[in-house]
């Protein structure tokens, strides 16, 4: 079940970061990117314009294309890499028939808005792809520190372990290690979470509090990461592996963080549009919170954190006053 071809479908940093690394192996890689002036300058300068825009791609393995049904047809490994926010409407062009046989992983973390699904659910009840043929990467890993070539680790989730291993051949590299685990919902919902988490980090910092609470607020955090993971997903899993764990460590202190970023802004008083604006960036955590705040009156499950963060966001609650109010819950 070797790997000649894999899709990439997205244009943005982690999309970008994923060709870079499925580059560094014998597979073609099929890039589907929405914005026809960036296609036509990476098949002119071998750089995407928009981000990382240092990383140079061999187009003898990558072929830029903004046909998405050209892109799903000549692979049957599929790496969905766009923000959840925009998945409905960039899948919109294909029907099921387009994914029979196909392997589909999922490399964002986020909620489907509207359905309030996480992207592997979403692609197994509209496109009726069996759950053995879904997959997920995460983290803990930066795109950023992908295009320097720093030493990253990825988890690739699946439950078939042989389609799992696959896709963790196709990915390995000299500076990508990858983990194989069968938690595709914990390890999905976690990489959700954690951009949550981040969030309330930002806000924090924005607002001044320094290392010594952010201990406290993130060890608080992987714990309300677990409640809502073994509600609604009850299995043996160890929190503190790398998928879970690392992968908030590392997105709510990095300075690479956008959904950190995009917190701290909202902290020193700008508000979500604004914030939005200055970045150019999606922070997948303003969109997630408001999905997951739903399937949390569904479970009845303590979040205090979370349950901030949306009150911040969407209830327009000062954060000085939010934020102030949730140091009581902490512990």
């Amino acid at each position: 079940m070797s790997i000649n071809s894999i899709s990439v479908i997205g244009g943005g940093s982690w999309a970008t970061a994923l060709v870079k690394i499925l580059s560094n192996g014998p597979c073609k890689i099929n890039w589907w990117l929405r914005n026809a002036e960036a296609v036509e300058h990476i098949l002119k300068y071998r750089h995407n314009p928009h981000y990382l825009s240092d990383v140079e791609h061999d187009l003898e393995k990558v072929q830029p294309t903004t046909d998405l049904s050209q892109a799903i047809e000549n692979s049957n490994w599929i790496i969905l890499a766009v923000p959840a926010a925009f998945l409905k409407d960039a899948l919109k062009p294909l029907s099921a028939s387009s994914f029979k046989d196909r392997h589909i992983f999922s490399a964002i973390k986020g909620i489907v808005p509207s359905t309030n699904q996480i992207v592997g659910e979403y692609m197994n009840s509209n496109y009726g792809i069996p759950l053995n043929n879904i997959g997920v990467i995460t983290g803990p890993c930066h795109a950023e520190e992908v295009a320097l070539e720093k030493l990253s680790y990825l988890t690739i989730a699946c439950p078939d372990n042989t389609t799992a291993t696959e896709l963790g051949k196709a990915l390995s590299c000299r500076y990508i290690r990858t983990v194989i685990s069968d938690d595709i919902y914990g390890t999905e919902y976690s990489a959700v979470l954690k951009n949550i988490m981040a969030v309330a980090s930002g806000i924090y910092h924005g607002l001044g509090y320094g290392d010594n609470f952010q201990a406290v607020l993130i060890s608080n955090g992987i714990r309300e990461i677990k409640r809502f993971v073994d509600a609604v997903h009850p299995i043996q899993r160890d929190i503190n592996d790398s998928a879970y764990l690392g992968d908030l460590l590392v997105t709510a202190y990095s300075q690479f963080s956008r959904n950190r970023t995009f917190g701290s802004m909202i902290g020193k008083g700008y508000t979500v549009k604004s914030a939005q604006l200055e970045m150019n960036m999606i922070a997948e955590g303003y969109y997630a919170v408001a999905g997951i705040h739903e399937i949390i009156k569904q479970h009845n499950i303590s979040m205090p954190i979370t349950e901030a963060v949306y009150r911040v966001l969407y209830e327009h609650i000062a954060p000085r006053i939010e934020m102030r109010l949730l140091t009581d819950s902490l512990s």
